[in-house]
């Protein structure tokens, strides 16, 4: 023993137990080999016997739903509007479909004439003489200032009037001439509402002109 272990109480020696270490335990199961002559359906290794653990027929997604009582499997979604005299140049479920395509054509229209007329705008006011620079920034110019200001215009005014028609065909259970000229007139009204008496009269003859314009040509064409 050395004089620190003395100082510190510290015991050199250290017993150990010999104990003897028991051996690992063996496992003695063996797994049967798997005949798959003896598998006819997957009931039969789901469960044993008669009573199975799974239903395989509840692992379906639409499992214990009655297809009678799901309405939504048995909509007609392509069933046209059957509203008298509410044929169009494209065939229509009803209100949503106008609003859709009727804003949507308008505005398109509306925005390539825009665009048309902005360009001969554009070339009119430059020079021939003009470096080729300038008259292509003059023409951007004119065809982003009337192309979108006459494509938002149409389309505020085909969504005003598309709203009217349909409210006053549901009203009246059928659709003519006199509900277009009315949605026509009370459309152009409401856009130009904010600029006094006579430009609201002068846009709802315009619209309403329109309207009854479109009118005729669908009755002729379609």
């Amino acid at each position: 023993m050395s004089i620190w272990d003395t100082f510190t109480g510290r015991s050199s020696t250290k017993q150990q137990s010999a104990s003897p270490q028991s051996p690992p335990p063996q496992d003695s199961y063996q797994q049967a080999p798997f005949d798959a002559t003896s598998v006819q359906d997957v009931s039969s290794f789901l469960g044993s016997g008669q009573q199975t653990t799974f239903d395989p027929a509840a692992l379906h997604p639409l499992a214990g739903l009655n297809q009678d009582t799901l309405d939504y499997l048995s909509l007609e979604d392509t069933q046209l509007s059957d509203l008298p005299g509410g044929r169009s140049a494209l065939p229509s479920r009803g209100f949503s479909d106008d609003l859709c395509y009727g804003t949507g054509v308008t505005y398109l229209a509306a925005l390539s004439t825009g665009g048309a007329w902005g360009l001969a705008e554009g070339l009119s006011r430059t020079p021939a003489s003009a470096p080729p620079k300038l008259r292509l920034n003059s023409v951007l110019n004119a065809v982003t200032r009337r192309g979108p200001f006459l494509g938002n215009s149409a389309a505020a005014i085909a969504l005003t009037y598309n709203c009217f028609n349909s409210t006053i065909d549901y009203y009246r259970g059928k659709h003519d001439a006199a509900n277009s000229l009315t949605a026509g007139a009370l459309s152009g009204m409401l856009f130009k509402s904010t600029k006094g008496i006579r430009p609201m009269l002068t846009s709802g003859a315009m619209v309403a002109t329109a309207a009854g314009v479109w009118t005729i040509a669908r009755k002729a064409l379609f």
